[in-house]
């Protein structure tokens, strides 16, 4: 490909965040390093500092006429260009990549006003919008929580499915959005409505959902211009079922939103598209474009081609990254996709786990009630956690993934990349901090362990009832390996039920699994991440591992 990413001139950033959370930027300038050294205000094991509504405004992204068909999840670390992001601040600008693709071939664009304007009060707020010589404006009631503010706020879509008991009672306020009056359903392609299209023309090809998100940015930027009285400009936004796809999206094309919460968004939001095209019973995509406007008229050519997308739902879960992400997904109603969901919580955790924030992320579908957009009991520990670790800046975040066993899935299948640690670019990571290898993502650099042969560990990366998902991560001592031969003993109640990357043998509890081939190079001192993966069933006790070169 022709295309290349190079950062541009700085537009000019008219709504400044004061909060200091991740730096996605190569410290350079001694303002950014100054910057760093203020405290932060969540214990959020990665924060960032979203200075605006698109934080990679600056990156000149060139968009090719064609991109490569692949049946497998796109790759988020490899730009347009075909090379590899190693660094944070590389990753602003592949994210600029992602936004930019998906915009033209699912959502629609999401244009910039010329002018937003409005006013907070304890019970509403008012919205006025300018661009390009027109007008239009909506509303949003208000609901305080108990105690003195100024209060974080949770944007809910439609009034439906959120659990709005368990937002106020921890101390959010809860504003209630009618996405319809910004885009509207029930109306035709050639004849949107709403105030989204009242700017924007009828036949706008941007999709009500981007429409509906747009709108969410518009609320954001009038709390932010009303001072800080009433609500401070923590904003989380949460939604069910088509209110869910809504919330997805909203999260994902506003880094100013600290929590995303999408629930049983099913076809269109959290599930990947191309799982969702091999997942039976799912809403099929070509049904998901025709009930509803919700995806833009450029989707039309991937209802029944979803390989062809250069982008895919995992990308926008990263896009999201490292900001608060939970996903609550229903595993009862086959329409709903949650296997798929779970695909794309999964493909997008990696970027979470590159950025050093992969307890930012959670996903839940291991529920007993499958009564759509029920409130769960299941759901409201961490959906508390998330809030006070998000948008209160207190406690840690649940940091779960919990799948149901009949809609749990593998990452292995649906990927032929690896994750990388991403650096800091300029700045010297700590001593224990993994870099990424030159040329080897799926390598990553250690103290030198002493001796000769290898270690190995397990990783437990997703659990579910009477089940869990572990990687395996293989470290050469000092001297590189050709290949590697792993053992191991069960305990008691604990069985393989499948593997990926590695030849497993076993007898009784004994384990023994060796390499493919092509993971079985390690250098010295050098770990690989993710050698290969296993589904287990019993108890998450971890055995010990022993590797001999092989």
């Amino acid at each position: 490909m022709a295309s290349s990413i190079v950062p541009g001139p700085d537009p000019g950033r008219a709504r400044h965040r004061r909060r200091l959370r991740f730096a996605l930027v190569a410290l350079a300038s001694v303002a950014l390093a100054s910057a760093l050294a203020l405290s932060t205000r969540f214990s959020a094991e990665a924060q960032v500092q979203a200075m605006s509504e698109w934080d990679g405004a600056n990156c000149d992204v060139q968009i090719p006429g064609s991109w490569a068909s692949s049946s497998l999840l796109p790759d988020p670390f490899t730009r347009i260009d075909g090379s590899k992001v190693t660094t944070r601040s590389q990753w602003e600008c592949r994210r600029s990549e992602i936004k930019e693709l998906a915009e033209r071939t699912i959502y629609g664009d999401k244009p910039q006003p010329d002018s937003t304007t409005g006013t907070v009060t304890s019970s509403r707020i008012t919205v006025n919008v300018s661009d390009n010589g027109r007008s239009t404006s909506f509303s949003a009631s208000v609901q305080l929580p108990s105690g003195s503010g100024p209060f974080p706020a949770v944007i809910v879509y439609g009034g439906f499915g959120a659990d709005t008991s368990t937002i106020l009672s921890s101390g959010a306020a809860v504003i209630n959005y009618d996405p319809g009056a910004v885009g509207a359903e029930g109306t035709p392609r050639n004849n949107k409505q709403g105030a989204f299209y009242t700017l924007y023309g009828a036949n706008s090809t941007t999709g009500v959902l981007m429409a509906q998100a747009w709108g969410v940015s518009r609320i954001i930027d009038v709390i932010e211009q009303a001072g800080g009285s009433i609500l401070n400009n923590s904003t989380g936004v949460t939604g069910c079922s088509r209110y869910g796809k809504g919330a997805f999206v909203a999260g994902a094309f506003d880094q100013r939103v600290d929590l995303t919460m999408p629930i049983e968004s099913g076809s269109g939001g959290v599930g990947a598209m191309r799982s969702i095209a091999q997942e039976s019973g799912s809403q099929p995509l070509s049904s998901a474009y025709g009930e509803q406007p919700w995806l833009g008229d450029a989707f039309s050519a991937y209802t029944g081609n979803p390989a062809g997308l250069p982008v895919d739902t995992h990308q926008m879960v990263g896009m999201i990254a490292p900001r608060g992400l939970f996903i609550m997904d229903n595993p009862h109603v086959e329409w709903l996709g949650a296997r798929s969901g779970a695909v794309a919580a999964l493909g997008g955790a990696e970027v979470y786990k590159a950025l050093g924030a992969g307890s930012n992320i959670s996903y839940h579908s291991n529920t007993s009630n499958g009564t759509h957009c029920a409130v769960r009991s299941e759901w409201r520990t961490p959906l508390q956690q998330s809030i006070n670790a998000f948008l209160k800046g207190s406690g840690t975040p649940p940091g779960v993934i919990t799948m149901h066993p009949n809609k749990s899935a593998n990452l292995a299948q649906w990927r032929n990349w690896t994750t990388p640690t991403l650096g800091a670019g300029t700045t010297t990571p700590p001593p224990d901090e993994e870099t990424t290898t030159p040329g080897d993502p799926g390598t990553t650099t250690t103290p030198p362990p002493t001796g000769g042969g290898c270690t190995a560990r397990i990783e437990v990366v997703s659990t579910w009832n009477g089940g869990w998902q572990g990687n395996v991560h293989v470290t050469a001592r000092s001297t590189a390996l050709s290949g590697w031969r792993l053992t191991w003993t069960w305990a008691s109640g604990q069985s393989m039920a499948s593997s990926w990357n590695a030849t497993v043998t076993g007898s009784g509890s004994a384990v023994t699994a060796v390499d493919v081939g092509w993971n079985g190079a390690v250098a010295a001192g050098q770990t690989r991440t993710t050698a290969w993966g296993f589904v287990a069933s019993g108890s998450t006790t971890l055995p010990t591992v022993t590797c001999a070169p092989d």
